[in-house]
């Protein structure tokens, strides 16, 4: 049930005059520790919005309310009814001692699917994302690539308005993620509004909008060039990571260190700047939150 303070309300509507899922000052927290305080998302129809963060930013949390899963202890959250919903839980849902087809099936009866609207949509799915052969293998028999792609499948199979996919990618080899994003971008087409956690950067920056969780806040959001152009101060590289104080602003990638600036500064001459991406700063934005609070203790 709903507590007091949390409301369940329509959708908005974006920019652009699409419906906008999503939720608004949305705050849970379980006995003394606080997953989500105020965090806001707006999830468009026909988009892909990606939440981010590390373990423990409150990812999971903020898709479980959005998915009715979860009630919030406050906030306002939008989402359409429970049968226009799909979730696909962090667990996957997927029944091991089914095969893939009953697996389908017995999700199709709980959306209330006709037999025939099911089976056409389930063989088109399980035929564009390779598993058609596999129909009648037993789930638990199955690839971790392979499990994953069923689950999106029965988390999209009757077309919900809203798609909520708790990082359907993780652990996932390379081509299986590409079958996964085929799926992801055909329900987006198709006008649904997908919201997905994941802990990759490189897929975030692929998604129309990111939120960055961190510690149960927001610390950035935007489409992804907005977070970017956002960044303050430069970023340049060096082969050595550097001393003083510039060791607590520098992380280690692609062979070599990168050093942020807060203020415009100018590369050493060993130095060279470089153009940020969404990694960059993300990293940087954690940075420069430890150092405000690092300042109003």
């Amino acid at each position: 049930m709903t507590s007091p303070d949390a409301t369940v309300a329509a959708a908005g509507r974006d920019g652009a005059g699409l419906p906008a899922w999503g939720g608004t000052q949305v705050c849970v927290a379980y006995g003394r520790t606080v997953a989500l305080d105020g965090v806001t998302l707006s999830a468009p129809a026909g988009r892909v919005t990606a939440v981010v963060g590390g373990d423990g930013a409150g990812k999971s949390t903020l898709l479980r309310c959005l998915a009715g899963v979860l009630a919030p202890d406050s906030g306002t959250i939008r989402r359409p009814a429970k049968e226009r919903t799909g979730y696909l839980p962090a667990s996957s849902g997927i029944y091991p001692d089914l095969t893939v087809a009953e697996n389908l099936d017995f999700r199709a009866k709980g959306y209330g699917m006709s037999r025939q609207d099911a089976r056409e949509r389930a063989a088109e799915y399980l035929d564009r994302a390779g598993l058609t052969p596999a129909a009648g293998r037993l789930a638990g028999q199955l690839s971790g690539g392979m499990r994953h792609k069923l689950a999106v499948i029965a988390a999209m199979l009757h077309q919900p308005e809203l798609l909520v996919l708790d990082e359907p990618t993780t652990g996932v080899d390379p081509v299986s993620r590409s079958g996964l994003w085929w799926l992801i971008t055909r329900a987006a087409a198709e006008g649904c509004a997908i919201v997905l956690a994941t802990t990759y950067l490189g897929e975030a920056e692929r998604c129309a909008s990111v939120l960055v969780l961190d510690a149960g806040t927001a610390l950035a959001s935007g489409t992804p060039e907005e977070i970017v152009a956002a960044m303050p101060g430069s970023l340049r590289a060096a082969a050595v990571k550097p001393a003083g104080d510039a060791a607590a602003r520098s992380w280690r990638r692609a062979g070599r260190w990168r050093i942020w600036d807060p203020g415009p500064g100018r590369p050493d001459p060993d130095d060279s700047a470089i153009t940020p991406d969404l990694q960059d700063a993300v990293i940087i934005a954690a940075i420069s939150r430890q150092q405000r609070a690092g300042g109003a203790a």
